[in-house]
């Protein structure tokens, strides 16, 4: 299915691996030019450098910073955009901080664990409407977790914190939809990905418990992949989902109840 993107500018935050990447690699295959935005400055030119060599250099442009800070955010948008045109989708894909478990959660835990996941979120999806809005056309797209569909023993920051990102969706979406920018969010489940949280658990010391639950927990009996997750983000930003908005959308392999 063509998707339509072919073209247009897509911006990913958190795109030099795991989820980000997985949608920033389908964007790329539908066409679209991709700005790919990370805090790790060796990590992301890595990873510009090998789509280069697939995609064309001139599909993509990068900057690593720091996307919790709107100076940053201000930045990258106004650089993606001078260098490969308005900005069509937006990927807010900034996520995780080290939380402690269980109730004995410091101040500064607290508010960089919400800075991080929700903050963060915010301040991507304000810029990005900020330059959507006079054209009246535009998607601004959450990465949230089925952690914030239920308590499911996370850590209270980031369990909290993506609640609040799904709520975050469904009230900027009423506010928006008039302008004809769409907002959406997108939950995943368990995502494996080299490097990531998953592959350590479904290989280390307690990998046949883990993999046991994965079984006994998610009706596909798997994990699910980053190339998953791009290919709903990828949808998600295309006209093909013209009339979907204000959506948090599991992809999550049935797990969620």
């Amino acid at each position: 299915m063509d998707l339509g993107l072919k073209g247009k500018t897509i911006f990913v935050a958190g795109a030099s691996r795991g989820i980000g990447l997985g949608i920033v690699e389908t964007c790329l295959a539908e066409g679209a030019r991709v700005a790919i935005t990370a805090r790790g400055a060796e990590a992301l030119e890595e990873t510009r450098a090998r789509l280069a060599a697939t995609y064309g250099a001139d599909s993509l442009w990068s900057m690593a910073g720091d996307l919790r800070e709107t100076a940053v955010i201000e930045a990258a948008l106004a650089g993606a955009e001078e260098a490969l045109g308005p900005i069509h989708g937006a990927v807010a894909n900034v996520g995780l901080h080290p939380c402690p478990p269980g109730a004995e959660v410091d101040d500064d835990s607290w508010d960089a664990g919400f800075s991080q996941n929700l903050g963060s979120a915010w301040r991507l999806a304000r810029g990005a409407y900020r330059r959507m809005q006079p054209r009246g056309a535009g998607s601004i797209l959450f990465i949230s977790s089925i952690a914030g569909l239920g308590a499911l023993g996370t850590p209270l920051t980031y369990g909290t914190a993506k609640a609040a990102v799904n709520h975050l969706t469904k009230e900027l979406a009423r506010i928006t939809g008039a302008s004809g920018v769409r907002v959406n969010c997108i939950a995943p489940g368990n995502i494996i990905f080299p490097g990531g949280d998953w592959e350590a658990r479904s290989t280390g010391d307690r990998a046949d418990n883990w993999n046991r639950w994965i079984r006994r927990e998610v009706p596909l009996r798997r994990f699910g992949t980053p190339e998953e997750i791009g290919t709903m983000a990828a949808f998600l930003m295309s006209e093909r989902a013209s009339f979907v908005h204000g959506a948090v959308v599991p992809v999550d392999g049935g797990q969620t109840r």
